[in-house]
Order: C-alpha cells, then structure tokens, then sequence
C-alpha cells in the first residue's frame, strides 16, 4: 500500500523533510537568543535612562572604558566650554535622516581634566570641506547633563576613519585621539548633552535611543518552531494524497479490465 515510498521521488521527498525539521528548530533557537539579547540590552539601556544622575567623574575617568552598563547612564559636570577647540563630526544625521554635523566641544573641568561633549546635531549648509557656522555653547562655568557614551571605533559603527579630513573635522568620536590633539587629560567617552537646551533649538539635541525590536524576533521564533511542527503533517498530507490517488488509479484500471469486451 505505501510501497510507492521506497521511490527515488519519495526517498528525497521524505530526507528533505527530516533535515528541515530539525533546521527550523535550530532557526527557532537562534530567534529566541536574539530575542533575549535584545530584550536584556533594552532593559540595560532602560535601566541606564532611568539610574539617577551623576558626576561624571564617578564613571569615567582618563584612559577609562567605557562599559554596557555604563553606556547611556546620565551624568552631570560643572567646568567651562572651550568653544576655540570645537571640532564637527562628519556625516552625521538626524531624526529626520538628514545628512550634517555633530557638534564635539571640550568641556574644562575645575581639575582642569576635560570632557568631551557632543552638544547635538547642526545642517551641513554648504560643502562638506567649509567648517560650518556653529552657535556658540554657553559662556562661563556651567552645569551640563548628558548621556555618557563609550568611544566610537570602525568595528562598533562601521564608518571607516578616514584621514586627511579639512582641518577641525573628525569621523570618530575617540577620547584617546581628542586627547592626543588637545593635550588634556580626557575622560574616556564622551556624553550626548541633553541640557541645558540649547537656544533656538540649535545645535538640535540628539534624540533618546530606541528600543529594538524584541518581539519581532520571538514572533520569528514562533514561526520557525510552528513551521517545523507543519513539515510532518505536511509531508503525511501528501502521503495520504498519492495512496488515494494511486487506488483511484488502480481501481479505475481493474474497472476498466472487468467491463467486457465490444462485440
């Protein structure tokens, strides 16, 4: 009766099957990974947003690492900015994708150690080559808030520091080359200013960061195990299928053979 399953169609048939079962589970598992990696980053950084303020000299320091735990985390310094050693960082966009600068200014501690501040996001208006028009950060000893960040590199972000850039433009925020040129003891890291607000609105502060999609990936999880429970009944379906067809057939040819002969 299932005979037929010993064909060579039937053979690759029925091995296809058994390896693709086992091939969505592994896919599930790797879904679920991805789901709980991304649900414990977006609780690190949720947890991180939410931690209580404080001094930056408490995480950071010259030559620090800056941590997953301590990336996002807010903190505050009182120094000075030092508007005449402000560079941009290029190709840099916004929240509406917009192609422009971010704004790097030193910021004087009263140790007289600096913190590197990005103070937001301000439009290329011109060629890229042109240092841009950039408002000037507050004047005298001041009081920031920000988001302390660990230093960008190529491998974390993908943009290739390139050299001989047009002088005052950088590619990377790095608190070990800021430190090189400024000659400063640099905190590692850096912060993403978030106040006081800048006047006009101008540099535009960098918006908060986004969660990830943690659910997408549970659903593919989902998915992938609802599949692999799918390809043995599928796979018995169209069994099924070619034994009724194949008795049909049959029957229908002893028919044939029983009806007697035209005279």
């Amino acid at each position: 009766m299932y005979r037929f399953l010993l064909s060579r169609q039937w053979v690759i048939v029925t091995l296809v099957a058994v390896a693709l079962i086992p091939t969505m589970i592994e896919l599930g598992i790797w879904q679920m990974h991805r789901y709980e990696m991304r649900t414990a980053r977006n609780q690190l950084v949720s947890d991180a947003l939410t931690a209580r303020p404080v001094p930056v000299e408490r995480l950071t320091s010259p030559g620090h690492t800056v941590t997953s735990a301590e990336r996002y985390r807010t903190v505050t310094a009182t120094g000075t900015f030092d508007a005449s050693r402000e560079v941009v960082v290029r190709r840099r966009v916004n929240s509406d994708d917009e192609v422009g600068f971010h704004v790097l200014t030193p910021f004087v501690l009263a140790d007289g150690r600096v913190l590197l501040v990005n103070r937001g996001w301000i439009p290329a208006n011109g060629v890229q080559t042109a240092f841009p028009k950039i408002p000037a950060p507050p004047a005298g000893r001041t009081t920031v808030t920000g988001r302390l960040m660990p230093d960008e590199t190529t491998a974390a972000s993908g943009i290739k520091d390139i050299k001989g850039l047009p002088d005052r433009q950088i590619m990377l925020i790095n608190s070990a080359e800021q430190a090189r040129r400024l000659g400063n003891g640099v905190l590692g890291g850096y912060i993403q200013q978030t106040a006081p607000a800048a006047k006009g609105g101008t540099p535009q502060q960098i918006s908060d960061p986004g969660k990830e999609d943690a659910p997408l990936n549970y659903a593919y999880m989902i998915q992938w195990w609802l599949f692999a429970a799918g390809v043995p009944v599928g796979w018995w379906v169209l069994v099924r299928r070619e034994r009724r067809d194949r008795a049909e057939a049959a029957a229908a040819e002893t028919a044939a053979e029983a009806e007697p002969a035209t005279v």
